[in-house]
């Protein structure tokens, strides 16, 4: 399952790249969060109560910063336990550039999932995960007191 989109963040980029590392924000925007912590230099620890539709299951994982270019890129990698539901995989590659004294921030997603979450059916997990990415983007831009604006797929395409 892909998910992804492109948000203005009216902030500079330095900043936003702050918030994005920062894990008091993380845990703001990501909705159902119980912990993120770093567990290294690249590495965060995390928890995470999932609604998805009919089950509520907790997601205890790591994820994993690579490709890291300060204040521009980098991949984040995760992967998550749902107990007797199964295991939840994922990649997002997030990109920041300016956009005069704001940010672009690309996010394009990659995800799985094994187990009986499958059971629930890819229409259920695809809505979720969906909402999930767009409760963070509209929570990360509260946390950090920064106006987050969503931009159709369309536009901007190929201006980068």
């Amino acid at each position: 399952m892909d998910f992804g989109g492109r948000y203005i963040v009216a902030a500079p980029r330095v900043a936003v790249w702050a918030a994005l590392n920062d894990t008091a924000m993380l845990k703001a925007a990501i909705p159902g969060c119980h912990k993120i912590a770093w567990s290294g230099a690249d590495t965060l620890d995390l928890e995470i109560k999932v609604n998805l539709g009919v089950v509520h299951p907790v997601f205890k994982g790591d994820l994993a910063l690579t490709g890291i270019v300060p204040a521009e890129r980098y991949t984040l990698t995760g992967r998550g336990k749902g107990g007797l539901l199964g295991l939840a995989e994922g990649s997002a590659d997030i990109v920041l550039s300016d956009r005069g004294e704001q940010t672009l921030l690309v996010f394009d997603a990659k995800g799985g999932a094994s187990g009986q979450i499958m059971k629930l059916g890819k229409a259920i997990i695809g809505n979720s995960a969906q909402k999930i990415i767009d409760g963070f983007f509209e929570r990360f831009g509260a946390a950090m007191g920064a106006e987050v604006t969503p931009l159709p797929v369309e536009e901007d395409a190929g201006s980068n």
